[in-house]
């Protein structure tokens, strides 16, 4: 089932809005948390670092607190709602592990989402035979992973791509990516003809980063990252940067800023989408097309 905004990325705009609402009346947070009798200030530092869901009764006693005028206030309580909501989340997610959330629930709602991967296939393109051996190589540093859930957890993540209104979905991997590495050769070769059908996609724009190039004369960069963009201008743009064990979730706008820089220098160095079909089909090599089953002939 479709799933509605990011509330991840709604309790950051909410957070931000409650901070700037608070500084506006020149507050500090131990005043407005004894105004309202909290016990800490914990609680509102959470609430303003989108680090907590909200509860919307607290929401609107911080409105009031800040004396906020009804059509700034109603605004507010719909991104409050959005950012509480699990309508739809846990059934849909249920299973999956704290970084699949991770990535799921930035993906809902976005309109652009850029990928760069450095060494792998993005999660979004993988087929299930690619991303069980993937998972399963990655489960012997952990143990907890759940191979299977998380192969499903990939093939929920994916229907993104499926809904009414799609993103628009770029990936930018590295040609690397793309050699057999060990996989089986069929499972390699379903890979890559499932990225060439992804790519005739109008929603879908995968490139290619040949081994020699260089954005600005720099190497590739050595983390894979993904870039989501909201329809709502002022929902905060996102960078997920993936490493080893955890993943770090950039919305500082100078961080994000840079991220996109470097989106538009790999662009520059990527080969264009009629040369990355091209490549993808050299490496293919023939398809050999059946011969159409006489009546009489057994299946």
């Amino acid at each position: 089932m479709p799933l509605s905004a990011s509330p991840v990325v709604r309790r950051v705009r909410l957070g931000a809005e409650l901070r700037r609402l608070r500084r506006r009346e020149s507050l500090t947070l131990e005043q407005v948390c004894g105004r309202l009798g909290w016990a800490s200030t914990s609680k509102l530092s959470r609430i303003e670092l989108g680090q907590s869901r909200p509860d919307l009764a607290d929401v609107l006693d911080l409105l009031d607190v800040y004396a906020v005028p009804p059509h700034q206030r109603d605004e507010l309580i719909v991104i409050a709602r959005d950012a509480a909501t699990g309508r739809g989340w846990s059934k849909a997610l249920g299973e999956m592990g704290e970084r699949q959330r991770a990535y799921a629930e930035l993906e809902a709602g976005a309109v652009r989402i850029v990928d760069y991967q450095p060494a792998l296939v993005p999660g979004l393109l993988q087929i299930p035979e690619y991303a069980r051996l993937r998972v399963s190589a990655g489960a012997l540093l952990a143990d907890e992973v759940d191979v299977e859930a998380d192969v499903r957890a990939r093939a929920v993540r994916q229907e993104v791509l499926c809904r009414p209104e799609p993103p628009h979905y770029t990936a930018l991997i590295d040609e690397r990516a793309c050699d057999p590495g060990g996989l089986p050769a069929e499972v390699w070769r379903d890979q890559l003809r499932h990225l060439a059908v992804l790519a005739e996609r109008p929603h879908v724009t995968i490139r290619l980063l040949p081994r020699d190039a260089s954005p600005r004369g720099d190497p590739h960069p050595l983390a894979p990252f993904s870039y989501y963009a909201y329809p709502d201008p002022d929902d905060p743009r996102t960078v997920l940067v993936e490493t080893l064990t955890t993943d770090v979730r950039l919305v500082a706008e100078a961080d994000v800023a840079r991220y996109e820089q470097l989106v538009e220098w790999l662009l520059v160095a990527a080969l264009p989408e009629e040369e990355t079909a091209e490549l993808l089909a050299r490496r293919l090599g023939p398809v050999p097309v059946p011969r159409p089953r006489e009546p009489h002939e057994p299946d």
